[in-house]
């Protein structure tokens, strides 16, 4: 009946659709698509038969399921389950579930049978209990009058880092002092009371001593004076301490700090500036600014003024090589032992091919010649620092051994294959990196190997580092000074120690190709982490570790334009045990990709935003886009392209004075930056 009704339904559709001359066919197909899922919805569904799927972190439980027909009957089929929340739950296809990560999270379970239907299931898991909570500011002086935002560490019974949202704080005297919803101790009048911390059935207390306030005034300087003007982007460091009428310094006094801000421009202040707690401020638009330091009830000002960044620059077009039916994945640019200038691209998606170009002149780029093997993907490209020896990865071979080939390009006009290694790699690398003789290969999504090319007709794996966490995957591994940093998705940036370089000023732990030994690592929410690129900023001295997203929340079309997501956070190491997120570059409405930063410059490819060039000198805080730290950007696109005239940028690489940069849609480029435009 159900099928006769919506025929039906499809043949009035149809005659209603050719009075409006609109094609049927179209609408047939559609309807053929969908009326199966329709009919799956109405007629069949699977029913859990576990009571609860509320679970502890890290219980196990057996799922159970049946299917019923839309009377209720019971079906003979199977059930198979999955989750796409890998760092949150696993599951087997057969049901053992386990969980990791508190919070509520998504199972899939999917039938095997001809009328495959598929159902969606929440598993809460519950957030184990807080034992562990240590009060910062115990050991401050408190004074009447004043207040600050109070600071914990807090723990949970597995170790990990908890909110201070979830503990409830109270005064046992809130004459002395008293807490708000926003977790600030406002300290009332002279005495002494208890600050009460009730975390689940856990409770925490401390003496709090409230002293008499004497200071009469607060003197506010800038510590990072320059004789040159504050500029958009610039940190200014601010640091205040109060008095008494006898001049006498008070420690620990609070101040908070705020702004006034005065723009230029009269186009809406939007995010004027930020200016942190600690004192350091940064502005976003050029103008006059008040920065107020207040303690209780007193408080001090001092006047800025900020002039425009003005570092833009234009990007000329210097040469391109386009491809015109294929997508372009990574490239890598080097000079020749002959003292010429070459390029590798790999290609994606279609024949297992690896073009070298001649960049010499970079107004002529052009191929030279071409190495397929068998895979769907080569992805990643690398060539060794003195230019003799490539690397290309492979994904979807035909026999699925996968792996890498290394080629010797000491003549890249007659590229030859060495050697093909697939040795534990048959899962498919996806990008390498090459460091003194050894080649990390990241394997399988999971891992990365380390294979000893010293004879590369011969390689060998040497070592392996993997995370231990539950779920974990890993995207990319740059080296630099005898570190490997591997970007690895919600794990976030890992610093592992594989063979230090003397000549580094960083700390290891005695580590080597064999034996790879982590240092330090870093995740932030999102769980995009997808590249990671280690710098010392040369004008502060500082080191980051810029970390970048890549994401596809609009879907991933391969035959039409796309739109990415995501930015790049900058991460400062003040040892392996201390990160501290401090900036992001982010574009708008597009998503970045790979980079390369030198001489404090940025180049940065954010896919449908083309490459982007940025100032990261000096020191960083808040959103660099913002502050007018982008120097220039270039939108490659092509009526020849494998995608016509659409920018998808892959990644850049600064060389010999030019930026090379790689498009999936339309191949390789080279431009060259113009100068300074006022």
């Amino acid at each position: 009946m159900k099928i006769i009704s919506f025929g039906k339904i499809f043949f009035l559709h149809a005659k209603i659709l050719r009075i409006m001359n609109v094609k049927v066919l179209s609408f047939f197909c559609f309807f053929i698509a969908i009326t199966p899922y329709f009919l799956q919805a109405q007629e069949s569904q699977i029913r859990l038969l576990n009571q609860s799927l509320e679970l502890r972190v890290n219980e196990r439980v057996q799922l159970e399921a049946e299917v019923l027909n839309a009377e209720g009957v019971l079906l003979a089929d199977t059930v198979v389950f999955f989750s796409r929340a890998r760092r949150s739950l696993v599951v087997s296809r057969e049901g053992e579930l386990l969980a990791i990560k508190p919070g509520v999270h998504i199972i899939s379970a999917m039938t095997l049978g001809a009328d495959r239907i598929r159902q969606d299931f929440e598993v809460k898991v519950l957030f184990p209990p807080i034992t562990y909570v240590k009060w910062e500011q115990a050991e401050y002086t408190f004074y009447s009058g004043t207040s600050l935002d109070l600071m914990f560490e807090i723990r949970d019974s597995l170790d990990v880092v908890r909110s201070i949202d979830e503990l409830f704080i109270s005064s046992s005297d809130e004459s002395i002092f008293s807490v708000n919803d926003f977790n600030q101790l406002s300290l009332n009048d002279v005495g002494s009371a208890k600050l009460i911390v009730v975390a689940g059935t856990e409770q925490f207390s401390w003496p709090v001593k409230v002293l008499e306030n004497k200071a009469t005034a607060l003197t506010m300087k800038v510590t990072n004076p320059s004789s040159e003007p504050i500029k958009t982007g610039d940190v200014v460091h601010f640091s205040t301490h109060a008095e008494d009428r006898k001049r006498n310094t008070l420690a620990n006094m609070p101040v908070q700090y705020s702004f006034v801000a005065y723009p230029n421009d009269q186009l809406g202040q939007g995010n004027s500036a930020q200016i942190a707690q600690d004192g350091r401020f940064v502005a976003s638009h050029a103008g006059k600014y008040s920065i107020i330091a207040s303690s209780g009830a007193i408080q001090t000002t001092l006047n800025i003024t900020v002039q425009p960044r003005n570092i833009r620059r234009s990007l000329e077009v210097v040469g391109k090589g386009i491809v015109p039916d294929v997508k372009t994945s990574d490239l890598w640019v080097w000079e020749g032992i002959d003292g010429r200038d070459y390029a590798i691209t790999g290609t994606w998606g279609a024949r297992g091919e690896a073009f070298l170009w001649d960049v010499t002149d970079p107004s002529n780029i052009h191929t030279i010649d071409t190495v397929q093997v068998d895979a769907r993907t080569v992805n990643d490209v690398k060539v060794s620092e003195d230019g003799t020896i490539a690397v290309i990865t492979r994904e979807g071979a035909s026999n699925r051994k996968n792996g890498i080939i290394i080629l010797d390009v000491t003549n890249p006009s007659e590229t030859t294959i060495l050697s093909e290694y697939t040795d534990g790699l048959t899962g498919g690398v996806h990008n390498t990196f090459i460091y003194e003789n050894h080649v990390y290969a990241v394997n399988n999504g999971r891992k990365y190997d380390i294979i000893n090319i010293e004879d590369p007709r011969n390689p060998y794996t040497v070592g392996v580092f993997e995370l231990d966490t539950p779920g974990h995957s890993i995207h990319d591994v740059w080296i630099e000074d005898g570190i490997a940093y591997s970007s690895n998705w919600g794990d976030g940036v890992v610093a592992v120690d594989v063979g230090l370089n003397n000549s580094s000023d960083m700390t290891g732990a005695g580590g080597s190709p064999a034996n790879p030994i982590p240092l330090g690592s870093y995740t932030y929410p999102s769980g995009w982490n997808h590249a990671a690129f280690p710098f010392k900023s040369e004008s502060t001295g500082k080191f980051y570790v810029a970390a970048g997203d890549e994401a596809f929340p609009y879907g991933l079309d391969t035959q039409g334009p796309n739109r990415a997501a995501g930015w790049v956070h900058f991460i400062e190491f003040d040892g392996w045990d201390n990160p501290d997120e401090v900036a992001r570059y982010q574009v708008p409405e597009a998503g970045s990709h790979n980079y390369w930063i030198e001489n404090d410059v940025m180049y940065a490819a954010f896919y449908n935003g083309g490459l982007r060039v940025v100032d990261v000198s000096g020191d960083l805080m808040g959103d660099l886009y913002e502050q007018g730290r982008e120097i220039a950007l270039f939108l490659p696109s092509d009526p020849n392209a494998a995608i016509p005239n659409s920018t998808f940028t892959w990644g850049p690489q600064p060389y010999k004075g030019l930026i090379f940069l790689s498009d999936w849609n339309s191949g390789i480029w080279a431009v060259k930056l113009g100068e300074v435009q006022n």
